[in-house]
């Protein structure tokens, strides 16, 4: 899924995403409640119409921004007291106003608001967090009306947390799996642990879950982060690595990573990925590009960054592919080594 914070994804159109095989978008509830805000969101038809995208959206609930955030804010049980970074007006985000900021919104897929701890935590800090969410789970499930603003049907996941304690990710999983939402997300990760510790979660957790709802793992991350969470039973991922890395020269492939500002590509016909099919390497050369990137010309980072998206969504099409055709083992082995390193 690519991330659209300010209801767009940098640097691209919605045509050019479902060009790079992108189908879902993230918007960002903290940021859009600040500037536009949720009302005007909706006066102008939702965050569908208001962007200009028709697939679905999945809107997160504030709470990851609130958490980096962490010294302008004050969390309660009624919920989180923040300043605003844009004009440091205090602002309160509960479980119910989160809900209805993304009902406003028009979301098809409304994240539950959490409270996020820093790794590593201490024990008691993990487990307050942790219980604290569940019952912010409950809020957010009775507070979510059947539809949006705008009438669409709105499906709400949980957020599985527990910080890197087996015994609380464990209850965490078994509690909110006991409220039936319709998807369960695994957060609280990718912020501080190791890659070691994060598998070893998603091997625990991962199993606890419905097996006929989606798994969601937020903010991760690398290819190879993918390719092992996906081992481990997720489907479903966001992260602005993609978009962020173009918008700083560096392109994932099929080979490894490239970074384009370097000189040795000035002359370089090839293009940025000869497996890939996407707009950037059909049309145009790594040495075409890196003159773009090193002119500061607007055209270099929207290329990259269709490439990265369109790298990233073909990989999880190719991860589908090779799971229905019961070869998921091997395409890991292969697909590990070839992209954890970089490109020549």
């Amino acid at each position: 899924m690519a991330v659209g914070t300010q209801g767009t994804v940098k640097a691209c159109t919605p045509d050019q995403l479902a060009q790079a095989g992108i189908t879902v978008v993230l918007g960002n509830t903290y940021h859009l409640e600040l500037r536009p805000g949720s009302d005007t969101v909706a006066a102008l038809g939702g965050l569908h119409a208001f962007m200009g995208w028709s697939g679905p959206i999945l809107t997160d609930s504030g709470g990851f921004q609130v958490f980096s955030l962490g010294e302008m804010n004050r969390v309660s049980e009624e919920g989180c007291e923040f300043k605003s970074h844009l004009d440091g007006s205090s602002q309160m985000l509960t479980p119910e106003r989160s809900m209805l900021i993304q009902h406003r919104l028009g979301s098809d897929i409304v994240m539950q608001l959490d409270d996020v701890p820093a790794l590593p935590a201490p024990k008691a800090r993990e487990e307050e967090t942790m219980r604290r969410s569940l019952r912010w789970a409950a809020r957010c499930k009775a507070a979510l009306p059947a539809q949006s603003a705008q009438g669409r049907r709105q499906r709400l996941f949980g957020i599985v947390q527990g910080g890197l304690s087996t015994d609380l990710r464990r209850e965490s999983a078994l509690e909110l799996s006991a409220l039936d939402l319709p998807g369960y997300a695994i957060g609280g990760l990718s912020v501080g642990e190791t890659k070691r510790q994060m598998q070893e979660i998603l091997g625990l957790v991962t199993p606890l879950l419905p097996a006929d709802k989606p798994r969601y793992l937020m903010g991760v991350g690398y290819p190879e982060d993918l390719i092992e969470a996906v081992g481990l039973g997720v489907d479903m991922f966001d992260c602005v690595l993609p978009t962020r890395s173009a918008r700083h020269a560096m392109v994932f492939t099929s080979r490894g990573r490239l970074r384009l500002k370097n000189s040795r590509h000035g002359r370089d016909n090839r293009p940025i990925d000869p497996e890939c099919d996407c707009y950037a390497c059909v049309k145009f050369s790594r040495g075409y590009l890196r003159h773009l990137l090193v002119a500061g010309e607007f055209l270099g980072m929207t290329l990259l960054t269709l490439h990265n998206l369109a790298f990233y969504a073909r990989l999880m099409r190719l991860m589908r592919a090779a799971i229905m055709e019961r070869r998921f083992t091997s395409f890991a082995g292969e697909w590990l080594a070839r992209v954890s390193g970089d490109a020549e």
